[in-house]
């Protein structure tokens, strides 16, 4: 599906690391290139015709993510250096504020490190509690054992929308009602989802949601924090500098621009957001139904084709998006993940940046595909083929 739109699929690899990070179709590489070869300036900085164009690029890129996850306005749009960014910006610049000892905040075991660390930290810093949610026998959030976990001092529920090793997808949009009912803040990591199903954060009614436009088909080093605008605007910046100020004065006065400029301090990652612009106008093109469908399909075919394999061990067969977690019976998981590379199969293995997973399913180190709606089915025969003369596996890694 669109495989002649990625150069990287030429150099015979079939990859399903895309968790980790997505190939670049040709349209965003070419618009990151005609950014620097003809048009390079910065942006809201200049008079001339150069940098009044990155000016409107900018601004449209913003106005593009908006409606590409319904913001109400493009105003509830803040660019970062990616989604671990915008976790940290909201913990440390908003519910560090408003928080208090004893208030709990209401996560589980499955997150990824950087929706959970945070929390952490604020938990030795002003004494906050952090509680797990119990996840069910399939590893999954249930808004039943939500509803359970939550009690008189809950003040944050903080989840990914998809987990990023089991799959799980979040009933988010329930989980939000429930809260909302007790005056309680809803955080989402949209990092595994953003470029897999459809995000509407009106719909869903989240509070802040985060992600990286590399998990999108865009560049690294750019992400997105949206926020509800009347809570943003109880933020504070974390950086200070140029752009991000109306007016300062010696005396040390200082009267910050409007939200979202004034959390967009210095010259930013102007790359990053043309990059990101592109690639949501190639989701928009290809239809991000008609990836969850093709992708649902690959799926399902992945696990049916992994279940005739009975020295094969899958840990999240019932979940239903990209990521399926498996290990080779009796085998380090990154020892199956250099065998494979042998076939130019590119996959991950480990922990997957979930180190207290293994209190859930018993296994410290998992193998990892994630797909891709430009993967195929012919793919995954020859990874199961691979697979199947995987007995050879030690002669051939050692």
């Amino acid at each position: 599906m669109h495989r002649e739109d990625f150069e990287m699929l030429n150099n015979n690899i079939v990859y399903f690391d895309n968790g980790a990070t997505t190939f670049k179709p040709k349209l965003v590489v070419n618009a990151i290139n005609d950014y620097y070869t003809k048009y390079t300036a910065n942006a809201h900085r200049g008079d001339y015709k150069n940098s009044l164009l990155v000016n409107e690029k900018y601004d449209e890129a913003r106005q593009k993510v908006a409606n590409f996850i319904n913001a109400e306005s493009s105003s509830e749009i803040v660019f970062t250096s990616g989604a671990t960014h915008s976790l940290n910006f909201v913990v440390f610049n908003y519910f560090k504020k408003i928080l208090k000892k004893g208030d709990e905040v209401l996560t589980t075991l499955s997150e990824h490190a950087s929706n959970l660390l945070p929390w952490f930290v604020l938990e030795k810093e002003i004494g906050i509690k952090v509680k797990y949610i119990e996840l069910n026998e399939d590893y999954e959030v249930t808004l039943e054992n939500v509803e359970k976990a939550i009690n008189n001092n809950t003040r944050v529920i903080a989840l990914a929308h998809i987990t990023n090793v089991i799959g799980d997808i979040r009933p988010i949009k329930d989980i939000c009602v429930l809260a909302h009912r007790r005056d309680i803040k809803v955080v989402v990591d949209a990092a595994q989802s953003i470029a897999h199903t459809k995000v509407d954060v009106r719909d869903l009614d989240v509070d802040f949601l985060a992600f990286s436009a590399h998990k999108m088909y865009g560049p690294t080093g750019i992400g997105v924090l949206y926020g509800k605008y009347s809570l943003l605007e109880e933020m504070e910046p974390l950086f200070y500098g140029g752009g991000m100020n109306a007016i300062y004065s010696k005396d040390g006065y200082i009267e910050l621009m409007e939200i979202p400029t004034r959390f967009e301090a210095g010259t930013q990652n102007i790359e990053g957001v043309i990059g990101l612009s592109a690639a949501i106008d190639y989701i928009n093109k290809i239809g991000i139904s008609n990836i969850s469908k093709y992708e649902e399909e690959l799926r399902d075919y992945l696990i049916k084709k992994l279940k005739e394999l009975d020295f094969i061990e899958i840990y999240n067969i019932s979940d239903s998006n990209i990521n399926v977690a498996f290990n080779i019976k009796n085998v380090f998981s990154q020892d199956t993940a250099i065998y494979l590379d042998k076939y130019n199969i590119c996959i991950r293995a480990g922990n997957h940046c979930s180190k207290v997973l293994n209190e859930v399913i018993s296994v410290n180190n998992t193998c990892r595909i994630s797909l891709s709606f430009y993967n195929t089915k012919d793919e995954i025969d020859l990874l199961i083929n691979v697979l199947k003369n995987s007995k050879n596996l030690y002669k051939e890694i050692l």
